[in-house]
């Protein structure tokens, strides 16, 4: 018997077969690692100065008494005197504050260490204030040393609106940021790209140095006083692409 020859397919055609299965099968494209975007962090600092315009004093009161409610209803007399000075001066209730009020007993260690005999009391009244008319402070210090107040904690200069000068140092602290990475970058031979985030660090409201004063010498003449300069400083971080 004679069998029929076997058919075998063309090589071509395999080939073909093959490719169009591989084509019908889903692909598993896997992310390339190394492909990542190129960023550079910098940081930046701004700082802004100006004259302040507002004094901000702690105006005290301190009174001896051989009894607590002796020290305690003197002390209330000439603190009551004192803040009536400083709104006949002009000065609002708003900016008149409580700041401390205490009556502690005085004693007596020469006799005996470990149980010192009483003496007396004292009271103390400490009111802080603030004085929006530099022009005006000194003689309002003065004015108010007249009138009962015997201690002065100290004065330090502010900004009645601080914002104006708190957004100066921000764009300082931006711009200075922007310099370094476009420095950066031209040094490395790389195009800075768009920027992804901006982040503000601290912000530094204004500190001025606080200045204490001897209030029996404020008696005979207006209290000199020169406010000079207070600054703010801003920090910002900025994220860049990098091209």
């Amino acid at each position: 018997m004679r069998h029929a020859p076997a058919r075998f397919a063309a090589p071509a055609a395999i080939a073909a077969a093959i490719l169009a299965a591989g084509c019908s099968a889903p692909q598993a494209v896997a992310a390339d690692p190394a492909v990542q975007h190129r960023t550079i962090t910098v940081n930046g600092e701004g700082e802004a100065s100006a004259a302040p315009d507002m004094a901000v004093i702690r105006i005290g009161v301190r009174t001896d008494a051989p009894t607590a409610a002796g020290a305690l209803r003197q002390n209330s007399e000439d603190m009551t005197a004192t803040i009536d000075t400083l709104k006949e001066l002009g000065v609002e209730n708003r900016d008149i504050q409580t700041s401390g009020l205490s009556v502690n007993p005085r004693y007596n260690y020469d006799k005996n260490r470990s149980n010192p005999e009483v003496i007396g009391f004292t009271a103390s009244n400490n009111v802080t204030v603030r004085l929006r008319d530099l022009d005006n402070a000194g003689a309002v210090i003065d004015e108010a040393v007249q009138s009962g107040a015997n201690s002065l904690g100290g004065i330090s200069f502010a900004f009645s609106d601080p914002k104006p000068l708190m957004d100066e140092a921000r764009k300082k602290a931006v711009a200075d940021a922007r310099a370094k990475a476009t420095l950066l970058t031209d040094a490395a031979g790389v195009r800075l790209g768009k920027l992804i985030t901006i982040q503000e660090g601290y912000a530094a409201a204004p500190q001025p140095k606080m200045y204490s004063a001897r209030m029996e010498m404020a008696a005979d003449s207006s209290v000199p006083m020169e406010a000079g300069e207070s600054s703010v400083t801003v920090s910002v971080s900025l994220v860049y692409e990098i091209e």
